[in-house]
């Protein structure tokens, strides 16, 4: 996303005009909604709260434990503890199960695939924006709070919007909405020394346990978190029986796990499980693992450039042993501590029955490739003869010439190609019996009949290609059929969430352009000043936009004569604000002023040491900008200031790069 400050001037009373109407990208989705995935997460939203309900009852009881002596009641508190403790492992047990449920974003369309896994949505609790700014925004500012209150409730409006998205482009929009006003947030309220003194609360999507924390960095970083979660949701969705819905959900879990590789390399001390290193490196691998499997699922569909043949078959098994390989990897990150702790059971569960399911597919079509091809297909393809199926090259007689020993070698290899035809098939059927196996044995997916109905209709073929080869007469000892070598031609690329094309406004631009009026700085506003007009003009230089800055200053003119002084900023003009005015227009408005002069006011950066107050210069600045000068520094640049401040929880500082920066642009 493209954050974008205001240049025109937008006046004193026609902030109505510029705040957003309740349209599709700042109005989430009713929560009564009763649709899949809206009783999934309003379920959801029931356990978080119990288990926060129990968690603040276990610490009660544990307190009361530790403080009395009293044995009676030690043993009542012990009990409840116990109880408390049991209602805890059933609601997680219970959030597990909403976790795992793969069948509420079945993909949408008739064709038989398998499930893909999404995750959900942090939930957050409800958050009074009000006190905190209206203080800052009258203390710091100076202005009237009383005046920004639509602005406010824009705000506030847009943060309850974004606690119920949509699951699809509405919601990511209202999503990356928000989280742009968070980044003009942190520019203009957050100084180095101070926060906000709002609390931050969301429940762990993994676990359910509740986080808080004061840092605008949490909440920039839940938002991010949902963001990716929420591309999870689409790309389950899609309807891969097509080019195009394959295409997209390549697409959206691309994205997913550029969001969480975004949140790993800059939020390095999450309070959360689910936005720890290593929870947001095994979703990113996830993310990645099913990216592949889609690939591979959209070779599957018919089209006139595929290879046909033998080099299809070589291609299709590769590619399946490609995607087999991703999710072992995934299956080992997940295995490893502190992730087995709170990852769902059916995750780590189905990410080893697709391991063990790609893998048997590659053995599948490793078969077909040695039971259909002719053996003149050798010849265009080597790999058969190599270790990819493990036939070794038979020389033959000595003396016979190059045609003639090539024949030979293929009437000798009939045999072996079925023997390893039957090998690869038996591999491929062991695989998928595992699959079903390990499918059976979690609670969480035996319900979803899409899974089970893929496994057994691949076994089933299976089984009926190996009774056809068993027919044949073959005395000879079965060979043992060799691994498929993972290869791809499509890696599945690591995308961050396309935020420029969402594009929106600093809700609270009437303050003035961030790189002079924020928090981070502090200002004495001065005027209105009255100036005339002298036989040389106005006696100063001005220079920049947004807002124009007195550059200098000649010494006994009338601007000198006012107190005006250099390195000042214009921000009224004759009555008028001019904060956001260009150059042209401060010039032009001087310029047609008659002999009778023009009304400012301005506003002087101070040292940062000093508070913000209203009144005469200090004497200080003069001297304060001159050294800057004779230090080869100018008075502070107008340029715009870039609304994405540091994330607080950084601790990587990589070399040569801006540390703890949060891009989100592509």
């Amino acid at each position: 996303m493209i954050p974008e400050e205001r240049t025109d001037d937008p006046g004193s009373g026609e902030e109505s005009a510029r705040l957003q109407p309740a349209g599709s990208v700042r109005k989430g989705r009713d929560p009564l909604a009763q649709t899949p995935r809206g009783r999934l997460q309003s379920r959801r939203a029931q356990v978080h709260q119990q288990i926060n309900k129990e968690l603040r009852m276990r610490t009660g009881a544990e307190n009361l434990y530790r403080a009395t002596s009293n044995a009676w009641v030690r043993e009542t508190v012990a009990l409840e503890l116990s109880y408390v403790n049991s209602s805890l492992q059933l609601l997680k047990e219970e959030l597990e199960e909403l976790n795992g449920s793969a069948e509420v974003d079945r993909p949408e369309g008739e064709g038989v695939s398998v499930p893909m896994i999404p995750l959900g949505l942090k939930e957050t609790k409800e958050l009074d924006w009000s006190t905190p700014l209206r203080e800052l925004i009258s203390g710091h500012f100076g202005e009237d709070s009383a005046s920004y209150e639509a602005e406010i409730r824009e705000l506030e409006d847009l943060r309850q919007a974004i606690r119920t998205p949509s699951r699809g482009e509405a919601g990511l929009e209202l999503l990356m909405a928000y989280y742009n006003q968070l980044c003009f947030l942190d520019a203009r309220f957050i100084a180095p020394t101070r926060n906000l003194g709002l609390l931050f609360q969301w429940y762990d999507s993994l676990t359910g346990v509740p986080a808080q924390q004061r840092a605008l960095a949490f909440e920039k970083g839940s938002v991010l978190f949902n963001i990716g979660a929420l591309y999870t949701q689409i790309g389950a969705r899609q309807d891969r029986s097509c080019p195009e819905g394959t295409r997209l959900a390549i697409e959206a879990f691309q994205r997913a796990a550029g969001a969480f590789s975004l949140l790993r390399e800059n939020f390095s001390r999450a309070p959360s499980p689910d936005m720890s290193p290593a929870s947001l490196s095994m979703l990113e691998r996830l993310m990645t693992a099913q990216a592949q499997e889609c690939i591979f699922e959209g070779l599957l569909l018919p089209s006139t450039e595929a290879p046909q043949g033998c080099l299809a078959q070589l291609r299709l098994a590769q590619e399946a042993a490609q995607v087999a390989a991703e999710y072992r990897l995934v299956h080992q990150t997940m295995a490893q501590p502190p992730v087995r702790d709170y990852v769902p059971f059916p995750w780590t569960t189905l990410v080893r029955v697709k391991a063990e399911y790609f893998r048997a597919l590659a053995h599948y079509h490793a078969a077909a490739v040695l039971c259909d091809s002719p053996p003149a297909a050798e010849v265009d393809c080597p790999a058969l003869s190599q270790a990819f199926l493990g036939l070794p090259a038979t020389p033959g007689p000595p003396g016979a010439a190059p045609q003639e020993q090539e024949g030979r070698r293929m009437l000798e290899r009939v045999p072996t190609r079925s023997r390893a035809g039957k090998a690869h098939l038996k591999r491929a059927i062991l695989g998928q019996e595992e699959a079903l196996r390990l499918h059976a044995v979690c609670r969480a997916l035996r319900s979803v009949d899409l899974l089970q109905a893929v496994l057994a209709q691949a076994l089933r073929c299976s089984l009926a290609r190996y009774s056809e080869l068993d027919r044949e007469d073959d005395f000879l000892e079965a060979t043992e059929a060799p691994d498929i070598p993972p290869k791809t031609q499509q890696k599945p690329e690591i995308r961050a969430p396309s935020f420029s094309r969402v594009k929106v406004t600093d809700i609270f631009h009437r303050l003035g352009p961030l790189s002079v009026f924020s928090a981070k700085n502090c200002w004495r506003l001065v005027g209105p000043v009255h100036v005339t007009r002298g036989e040389a003009g106005f006696g100063l230089t001005l220079r920049g936009d947004a807002p124009v800055l007195i550059a200098a200053v000649i010494p006994g003119g009338p601007a000198a004569a006012a107190g005006l002084r250099e390195g000042d900023y214009i921000v009224s003009l004759n009555g008028r604000p001019c904060k956001w005015w260009k150059h042209a227009e401060v010039v032009a408005q001087l310029k047609g002023v008659g002999d009778e002069g023009a009304s400012l006011q301005v506003v002087t950066l101070l040292p940062r040491a000093e508070p913000p107050s209203t009144g005469e210069h200090r004497p200080a600045l003069g001297a304060l900008l001159r050294g800057q000068k004779e230090c080869g520094r100018g008075p502070p640049a107008p340029g715009r200031a870039s609304p994405r401040p540091l994330l607080g929880w950084s601790r990587k500082a990589k070399r040569g790069k801006t540390r703890g920066r949060l891009s989100p642009h592509p």
